[in-house]
């Protein structure tokens, strides 16, 4: 059974170490919004949201800052009248680098430089495949069995920052069945550089019923962002994105690569994505 924490607003179930056959276990913890208890009748969205610990509480965060992801869901709820949605915060382990990176466009890369950097950061070759498989096949089948989910493609997302936005658009790229959009925040292009760029672009899911948010800012790591994301809205283009309508990519000036960043804006691809 899951601890459930008294974490207003909302309520928080901390489900403890997650058993998986694909990959190590890990923490997972899901956030349902104020009201879901009080609506039996009621469905909701899903997002799933990588670097979980990151998430709600301070005293679990990197560097102690967290996003505050149920503040911002609030802010979006109240503005655009919506029920919320069920966060889903799925904990990184040391394996993330490894989990997180895109593993089939890794296998293409031509950039030796930028594989051997990888290697020498990661500790190892890419494992994402397997931890989509545990994403997919076991995680989101327990979320829409013991929660009130709406289990459809138009209704689950994802969204994550840096290493954790790469993951997010291939997840959508590779299961575009099962996810109908994502969020990728400070998107850490550099880990694969153009090669990779091009390899996520060159297989976008269709723009007829996916939604895809990107940004980024300018100050610390993000500062090197902007070529690289460019490079993206001209592959988003090719594939019949438009921007504004199933997908948006912002500029945040002065924006660092932060928990403290990301939380200012968090509301924005929420929005983007439930609205």
């Amino acid at each position: 059974m899951p601890r459930v924490g008294t974490h207003p607003p909302g309520r928080l179930d901390q489900l403890g170490p997650f058993a998986s056959r694909h990959v190590v276990p890990r923490n997972v913890d899901v956030w349902c919004p104020p009201g879901y208890a009080d609506r039996p009748d009621e469905r909701y969205p899903v997002v799933y949201m990588h670097d979980g610990q990151n998430l709600f509480d301070p005293a679990l965060a990197y560097a102690g800052e967290s996003w505050a992801i149920d503040a911002a869901m609030l802010d979006v709820m109240h503005r655009l009248r919506l029920p919320g949605a069920l966060v889903v915060a799925v904990w990184n382990t040391p394996q993330r680098w490894r989990e997180y990176m895109p593993q089939k466009p890794y296998t293409q890369l031509r950039d030796e430089v930028a594989k051997s950097l990888y290697l020498e950061r990661a500790g190892g070759e890419p494992i994402a495949d397997a931890y989509l498989q545990f994403l997919v096949t076991e995680l989101k089948p327990y979320v829409d069995a013991n929660y009130r989910s709406l289990p459809e493609r138009a209704h689950t997302f994802l969204m994550g920052s840096s290493m954790g936005g790469l993951i997010s658009l291939y997840a959508v790229n590779e299961h575009p069945a099962v996810y109908g959009g994502c969020a990728c925040v400070s998107t850490h292009w550099p880990a694969g550089g153009n090669g990779l760029v091009d390899a996520l672009g060159s297989r976008l899911p269709s723009p007829a019923d996916h939604r895809l948010y990107f940004d980024f800012g300018t100050r610390t790591l993000d500062a090197d962002y902007e070529p690289y994301q460019c490079r993206m809205d001209a592959c988003l283009r090719r594939a019949g994105y438009t921007e504004g309508k199933n997908w948006m990519t912002g500029k945040f000036e002065g924006a660092e690569h932060s928990e403290v960043s990301w939380r200012a804006r968090a509301q924005v691809p929420l929005a983007f994505l439930l609205g």
